[in-house]
């Protein structure tokens, strides 16, 4: 790499791109986590959750055209001055990604920090929607399918939009820049689709709802591949909740039978 005088014209395009790969070097290598947790403790709070749904937003996006995604891309279009906590940024997009959309931030080339979205997602096959939405509602349908299933095969409507609210997915009827009405997508797109079963608890004033699977869900995927989901989201084993272990080998095994 050239250690010579810059000209006054500034650097050409293979000088950029060895600065980019000089500054992505500098970034990962001199910073500890303690560093990174000391830079975290003077920004505010909210500025670093703007910048997470920021990225998480910018990757969704760039995936659409399935092209690899340059680090030097994140760093100069979302991150700006908050490279001193980007590794932090990072994590919880990744934790985000996984938990809302079923998908995982991968490096493939670590020279020119390049990256890919690959997804996580048991079998799920949305149809009538075009291609460039079908992984981020996939991931989003299997999240409320977990839910469902983890509460014993019924969840309260409350309770699916309280989980969406920790995902950091509005509920409230604001127009979400991914989902766009996101009440309407799950009590009225899944339900048409039949992924989600929607009903009236009786005697309820106001009135309250639940949800079920629905039969397109229950073709489409099954209780084992949704557990295993879970148990990798969470990284644990499957057998860690037993309940739903061995209601899903029951599934599984009537399945064989049949």
């Amino acid at each position: 790499m050239s250690h010579n005088r810059r000209s006054s014209k500034g650097p050409g395009p293979a000088q950029a791109q060895h600065m980019d790969v000089d500054e992505e070097s500098t970034l990962t290598q001199t910073q500890t986590p303690s560093q990174v947790q000391r830079n975290l403790e003077r920004r505010p709070q909210s500025q670093v959750e703007l910048k997470v749904n920021e990225l998480v937003q910018f990757l969704l996006v760039k995936d659409q055209k399935k092209i690899p995604i340059k680090r030097a891309d994140i760093l100069k279009h979302i991150i700006k001055d908050y490279k001193d906590v980007f590794p932090e940024i990072l994590k919880r997009v990744n934790q985000t990604l996984q938990l809302v959309f079923g998908l995982e931030l991968v490096e493939i080339d670590s020279k020119y920090h390049t990256y890919i979205l690959i997804s996580k997602l048991p079998p799920l096959e949305l149809e009538s929607m075009k291609e460039d939405e079908i992984t981020p509602k996939m991931g989003l349908l299997a999240v409320i399918l977990s839910l469902i299933f983890m509460k014993g095969n019924v969840a309260k409507e409350s309770a699916v939009w309280e989980m969406l609210r920790r995902l950091r997915v509005d509920c409230s009827g604001e127009k979400h820049k991914i989902f766009g009405d996101v009440k309407k997508l799950v009590t009225e797109e899944f339900v048409r689709q039949k992924y989600l079963e929607y009903t009236r608890l009786p005697h309820t004033d106001p009135p309250e709802f639940e949800f079920r699977w629905g039969p397109r869900a229950v073709k489409e995927t099954s209780k084992k591949q949704i557990l295993q989901f879970v148990a990798m989201i969470q990284n644990k084993n499957p057998k860690s909740w037993m309940s739903q272990y061995n209601d899903a080998e029951a599934e599984a095994n009537a399945a064989v039978r049949h």
